[in-house]
C-alpha cells in the first residue's frame, strides 16, 4: 500500500473535517464493498492454476494415472484426486 499525503487529493475543507478526527495520524481507507478482487484476479494466478487442471483433468480422461500425475505436477495424489474428481461447475473467468 502506497503513503499519500491527504492534502494533495483531498479539497481543503474535506481535509479540515478530517483533521477534526484524526490529526498527524494515518487512516486507512478501504474499497467500496463488492469492487474488491477475489484472489489471484490481480496477479494471474487463479487463471493459471485454472487452466492447470483443466490439463490435469484432460490427460486423466486420456488414460494417465492419478501417480503419473501427481509426478509431472508435483502435487500429492490427495491434490490430483480432488482436481479430477470435483463435480462443482467451474467458476467464471472475468475476461480482461
Amino acid at each position: 500500500m502506497k503513503y499519500i499525503n491527504a492534502d494533495v487529493i483531498f479539497p481543503a475543507e474535506l481535509l479540515k473535517e478530517i483533521q477534526k478526527y484524526v490529526s498527524g495520524g494515518m487512516v486507512y481507507v478501504p474499497t467500496p464493498v463488492g469492487s474488491k478482487k477475489q484472489w489471484g484476479e490481480n496477479s494471474g494466478s487463479k487463471q493459471m492454476l485454472r487452466h492447470r487442471n483443466d490439463e490435469i483433468r484432460q490427460q486423466f480422461s486420456a488414460g494417465i494415472t492419478i501417480d503419473e500425475l501427481s509426478s509431472r505436477y508435483c502435487l500429492s495424489c490427495d491434490s490430483i484426486k480432488k482436481i479430477v474428481y470435483n463435480r462443482s461447475k467451474p467458476a467464471k473467468v472475468a475476461s480482461d
